[in-house]
């Protein structure tokens, strides 16, 4: 679908038990192209959880919004939605509806956790008639890009991660006591190698807020600095939803975003599974 990221997978139905010979297709696949759309896979959340299982780990859900407010029943499927318990779409004022606001700036998915994300899993369920798109950068070919000045100035470096850091940028800032507790700074390398290519890859995040040993202005501006070079239009795919679309990336090796769309008229239900990583990037290879 890109000349450096993406594919459209199809012929399989994904609501059934894989054969070996299809996981071990899909996996290779995505350590080519990190992300793939599987077109027309009508899930509900037990399915989209099942096929998640073979591949990994599947990651306990955090949230940060009281589980009795919370519109799905089973923590691991993320509600990537503008939707309420009530089903209605959520007031233009919500508390969470400004926090989910972050989804639209570049990330990597649980990079503010100590192992962070391996695949991530997004379903459409419901779409809104126009935006909404989610664009996903190529890590691998922007390292490749830089210069090798650049590259050696970078490749030793460790970033700390927080979801309190990608928020403030958007100037939110309502966090309780209790989960300020939760969204203490852990550490990432920012250059990470991707364990079956062996090829290396830039890993930032807006949940990004210092670099070790450097003065926090500095920090800042090298990594907005990568972040410019790393979603230039050369290394980014942008998928344009239709309902049933199932579209899987690798955390590791890529950066995504939301893009906007009208929510405050129209819904749009995305559910994510996440599968965790093997380890810490820092007690993995480098």
């Amino acid at each position: 679908m890109h000349p450096v990221i993406g594919a459209r997978a199809e012929g399989v139905d994904l609501r059934r038990p894989l054969r070996a010979t299809e996981i071990a297709a899909i996996t290779a696949a995505m350590d080519r192209y990190a992300v793939l759309v599987f077109p027309g896979q009508h899930f509900q959340d037990d399915e989209q959880l099942d096929f998640g299982r073979q591949f990994g780990e599947v990651e306990e859900v955090p949230t940060l919004v009281d589980q009795a407010r919370r519109r799905l029943a089973d923590n691991r499927v993320n509600d990537i939605s503008n939707l309420g318990a009530d089903g209605k779409i959520l007031a233009a004022d919500d508390r969470r509806r400004m926090f989910n606001l972050g989804n639209l700036l570049w990330h990597s998915d649980s990079s503010f956790k100590p192992t962070p994300a391996h695949y991530s899993m997004l379903h459409a369920r419901v779409i809104p008639p126009a935006g909404g798109e989610t664009e996903f950068a190529d890590m691998r070919a922007a390292w490749d890009a830089l210069p090798e000045a650049m590259q050696a100035r970078v490749r030793d470096l460790v970033a700390e991660h927080s979801l309190i850091f990608s928020r403030a940028l958007l100037g939110f800032d309502e966090f309780t006591p209790e989960e300020r507790a939760r969204c203490t700074p852990v550490p990432q390398r920012l250059v990470r190698r991707h364990p079956a290519s062996g090829r290396l890859s830039l890993y930032l995040s807006a949940h990004i807020g210092r670099i070790r040993g450097w003065p926090t202005p500095e920090a800042m501006a090298l990594i907005r600095e990568l972040t410019e070079h790393a979603t230039q239009r050369p290394f980014v795919y942008s998928h344009r939803w239709s309902v049933g679309d199932l579209v899987v990336w690798d955390n590791r090796c890529t950066m995504h975003r939301g893009r906007p769309y009208e929510d405050k008229l129209y819904p749009r239900d995305m559910r994510r599974v996440t599968l965790k990583d093997s380890a810490p990037t820092l007690e993995q290879a480098a």
